[in-house]
């Protein structure tokens, strides 16, 4: 009886390793197949309520100040451009696509978005860099 009782508990326990095994293996599949993105601020002014919505989330980073980088933020999936709203001095900017026919989606990994204002324009223009 001992070694029926014993050799239940030791098949439990590999069961149970096992099945952690799987969902830290399915974690670092998911991981891995998720996008990071930064923002880096190219202009003279700082950007503040900073808003990215990607189609695959939305996230926000708050304020990054002028010629400054925020933290990676992780998104499900990106393009090399996406929908941006900020404000500077109080003014709202907004980057807004159109659509993302033809676009492909970005592999996963880290990406900075570099955000500049033109000031003759008073436009916001973004492009990707793949860090």
């Amino acid at each position: 009886m001992k070694k029926l009782l014993s050799g239940l508990f030791i098949g439990l326990a590999l069961l149970n390793f096992a099945c952690s095994k799987d969902k830290e293996l399915s974690n670092d599949v998911e991981a891995k197949s998720q996008v990071q993105i930064r923002i880096r601020n190219a202009s003279l002014l700082p950007f503040e309520d900073i808003e990215v919505n990607t189609s695959g989330g939305i996230n926000k980073f708050g304020t990054v100040g002028d010629n400054q980088i925020s933290d990676y933020k992780t998104f499900d999936f990106a393009y090399r451009y996406s929908f941006v709203k900020l404000n500077i001095n109080g003014e709202p900017y907004i980057i807004q696509p159109i659509d993302y026919t033809g676009e492909q989606k970005l592999e996963s990994g880290k990406y900075t978005y570099e955000i500049r204002l033109d000031p003759e324009s008073n436009q916001i223009f973004m492009s990707l860099a793949n860090d």
